[in-house]
């Protein structure tokens, strides 16, 4: 244990030394509220008003298309070849044609542009030419609008989580956001951190250095004494960016006077409101702050340490012996796909099938599989997870990383005094049995 000790601390301190880990520890959390701000930012900087030229040849629709924030409708003469030639002299967005149509079945519509439409625009004409179509039928019919209006019934299912402790405010949207940021975390500090244990291995390999330290040193106490150095650099850049976070989070709070969501204050500022849709909306915002709350953020935080810490103890293991058996990180390659798929496929079916359903039979296969419950995990987490499939699942972890620690250990212990000899599977299955 001394010796591996001392392989800790010589690759944690070497790490957090360098100024990349301080940099990054400090821009970290910013980065990452960038990752999030940047997109919206820029989708409200490109978000300007584009006009299109309307003629409407059939008159159902003239002036009823009403311009939005991002629509805004402007009625040309015709015939179409003098809209067109109009349109072509202009800088307008896009020409809407519509001819002589039946009322039942719509037809010939067109939408010309001079660059190719946005599938946005597209989807927006056509819904708005499908409300105006309808209530003209609806008119057609004897129906009378206000009638329509009030037969028309807005429904906003609020979701609640009932327990033996009460209920607690949940939001699905909220619980997707944080599981899904949980398992993107865990999916890309296994990869940056179990890539540095194989670059790690690969060039002290070249460099000869591992050859002197085997003299004082057993393999294996420097393969662990590697990955759990390694594995604490991660956890300490982690807890710094939690601690920064929640010190960056206070101070928003207490500038933009958070408490002003609470049940207290929107109960009031609702009494304030004069429609409906504002009271709906405020009322919307109450309950996605109130979910965001009532999220157990203790035990989301654990788990998260937990599975980083036994995912990336699993993957780091064979990152080690894949660096060990290879002469450079070109070779590395043809060993790194079978051992990446896992965590690659765990990532794409937690975006598509485990988002639908986070308790089904797929959600709870794939979170007792070590090689995939990390990412899995993480995802499922904020939607509640019963105790004995969260222990199970850790403890299935832990056995997996010990199983994998055994192989990369008998891979190891071979591979790294072994140089100039290109390796294939079946020379790898042959050190799993090597004696000595």
């Amino acid at each position: 244990m001394d010796k591996i000790w001392l392989v800790f601390q010589r690759e944690y301190l070497v790490r957090v030394r360098k100024k990349s880990f301080i940099v990054m520890t400090i821009l970290g959390p910013l980065l990452m509220a960038l990752v999030m701000v940047v997109p919206i930012w820029l989708a409200t900087m490109s978000d300007d008003t584009k006009v299109v030229q309307v003629l409407d040849e059939s008159g159902y629709l003239k002036g009823k298309l009403a311009s939005t924030h991002e629509l805004k409708f402007v009625n040309v003469p015709g015939p179409i070849e003098l809209a067109k030639q109009i349109y072509l002299n202009s800088e307008d967005a896009a020409l809407l044609h519509i001819p002589e149509i039946a009322l039942e079945k719509p037809q010939g519509i067109q939408l010309y542009s001079q660059k190719s439409t946005s599938l946005s625009m597209k989807t927006a004409l056509e819904r708005q030419i499908r409300q105006e179509l309808e209530e003209v039928k609806f008119a057609n019919s004897g129906i009378n609008q206000e009638v329509l209006d009030k037969i028309r019934t807005p429904v906003n299912i609020r979701t609640v989580n009932l327990s033996a402790e009460g209920e607690k405010s949940s939001d699905v949207g909220v619980n997707t956001g944080v599981g899904f940021m949980g398992a993107f975390l865990v999916y890309l500090f296994i990869f940056i951190y179990g890539a540095q244990i194989m670059r790690g291995v690969i060039e002290e390999k070249t460099s000869r250095i591992l050859e002197v330290m085997v003299s004082s040193v057993k393999p294996f106490q420097l393969m662990a004494g590697k990955i759990l150095g390694i594995a604490a650099v991660g956890l300490t850049q982690f807890l710094l960016w939690i601690i920064l976070t929640s010190a960056i989070s206070t101070g928003v709070a207490s500038r933009f006077d958070m408490d002003r969501f609470s049940d207290q204050q929107i109960g009031q500022t609702m009494q304030g409101l004069e429609t409906d849709s504002d009271v709906q909306q405020a009322q919307e915002i109450h309950e996605l702050f109130s979910a965001t709350q009532n999220l157990n953020f203790p035990l989301l935080i654990g788990s998260f340490l937990f599975y980083f810490l036994g995912g990336y103890l699993l993957y780091g293991a064979l990152f080690g012996a894949v660096g060990a058996a290879v002469d450079s990180e070109t070779d590395s390659q043809q060993f790194m796909l079978p051992i990446t798929v896992p965590l690659i496929l765990s990532f794409i079916v937690a975006q598509t099938i485990i988002v639908k359903n986070p308790n089904g039979p797929v959600a709870f296969w794939m979170s007792m599989v070590p090689f995939t419950s990390p990412v899995v995990m993480m995802l499922r987490m904020p939607f509640g997870v019963p105790t004995w499939e969260l222990l199970l699942s850790m403890f299935l972890l832990i056995a997996g990383f010990i199983g994998t620690i055994w192989v990369a250990a008998r891979i190891y212990r071979v591979g790294i005094l072994m140089y100039g000899k290109k390796v294939n599977y079946r020379e790898l299955s042959k050190w799993l049995f090597y004696k000595g």
